[in-house]
């Protein structure tokens, strides 16, 4: 099984972007999304950007992935 997690690409440089989740900042590749604007959101996988998701999905994700670690937290 794969895991992709939403990040909000902050900075583009070249075929790299600087992402952002959890106020976590780090370098991935965007060579295989090339239509990655500024703002975007992207599915990252293992320093990947495989995919652009709209704003709406990955903040859906994002609040179904905390509500995750909150349960697993409890026990």
């Amino acid at each position: 099984m794969c895991l992709a997690i939403p990040v909000k690409v902050v900075s583009i440089e070249g075929n790299e972007a600087e992402a952002e989740i959890a106020g976590v900042k780090r370098r991935v590749s965007i060579v295989l999304t090339p239509e990655v604007k500024l703002g975007d959101y992207v599915l990252l996988h293992t320093g990947y950007a495989i995919g652009v998701v709209d704003e709406a999905e990955a903040e859906e994700t994002l609040k179904l992935l905390e509500e995750i670690v909150s349960l697993s937290e409890v026990h």
